[in-house]
């Protein structure tokens, strides 16, 4: 066997088991994983705090309001699996945006699994994302969100066209998991590249997301949602990113019943690599730059 070949195995099985490991943990201890401000000071902006919900909110700013839009608002969902709180890259990424951009960001700390499920976290989200766009307005307001967060940004936006709610002026999902069944078979060929994700540890989170009813629903898989509702949908995803897959899948479907949906793909790139945009990589740098286009022009 190729050492490339047990590396991998290794890796996948000690994902895995840590996976296990600490949703056995959350569950038997009954943990309330919750997102903490960022270690790191930001230099030239700030973040406020406040409860909705018995659950955190953040707000980030420009700490010079004259140099900060304060029309425009960005509502960030992180990504973790649903199970993981918002990581240190996660802060530093979202100061850079604020930074580039001068919009402020409002990111809300969402119930996370297995103590909570998709309902307790659209609970929260659904209320908060209603208060903020009949605040600032829809032209104002662009959603974003990476990896699960991508998802319940997804599905949020489909349940609030549902609705009949007014919807954001862009949508911007990074690396977005579409359908946490993981069912698509063009997932085989991309995971042998895939050294970021495994689609077995997944599964596992999704289970636990999906709670005792939702593992079809359309709010834990937006790919099965009313698609034809979906306008200005723009998605960053890189071509070693099991979760590749679905997201052309839902191009397709999109274009099928005009759909809005542009996915920009990038070559050898890896789950959410934008939010890493200090690892110096010209894809990184290039993707970033990307997005931060889409948000100006938004």
């Amino acid at each position: 066997m190729k050492k490339s070949v047990i590396i991998r195995v290794v890796t996948v099985f000690m994902a895995l088991c840590l996976c296990i490991l600490a949703l056995t943990i959350a569950y038997f201890f009954n943990a309330d994983i919750q997102t903490k401000e960022p270690e790191q000071i930001m230099e030239v902006c700030e973040i406020k705090t406040y409860t909705y919900r018995k659950r955190n909110v953040f707000t980030v700013t420009k700490t010079n309001e004259k140099d900060s839009n304060t029309k425009k608002y960005i509502l960030y969902f992180h990504g973790g699996s649903y199970v993981a709180e918002a990581t240190q890259n996660h802060w530093t990424f979202l100061e850079n945006i604020v930074k580039d951009t001068g919009y402020t960001v409002i990111m809300p700390d969402y119930p996370l699994t297995p103590k909570y499920h998709y309902k307790d976290v659209y609970n929260m989200v659904e209320p908060l994302y209603k208060e903020v766009i009949e605040k600032v307005g829809s032209e104002n307001l662009i959603i974003m969100g990476d990896s699960a967060g991508g998802g319940l940004a997804l599905g949020l936006y489909e349940k609030m066209a549902e609705e009949g709610i007014a919807l954001p002026v862009k949508t911007i999902l990074i690396s977005p998991w579409l359908d946490v069944r993981l069912g698509n078979e063009n997932i085989r060929e991309i995971e042998k590249k895939d050294t970021i994700l495994n689609k077995e540890t997944l599964r596992i989170a999704g289970i636990a997301y999906a709670g005792n009813d939702g593992i079809n629903n359309y709010l834990v898989n937006p790919i099965d949602g009313d698609i034809s509702t979906l306008q200005n949908i723009k998605i960053f995803i890189g071509t070693e990113d099991i979760l590749n897959p679905d997201c052309q899948l839902l191009k397709e479907k999109a274009d099928a019943v005009n759909g809005d949906v542009e996915i920009k793909e990038y070559k050898d790139a890896k789950h959410i690599w934008i939010i890493d945009n200090n690892s110096g990589e010209e894809v990184t740098k290039q993707a970033y730059n990307d997005v931060i286009e889409e948000l100006k022009n938004s």
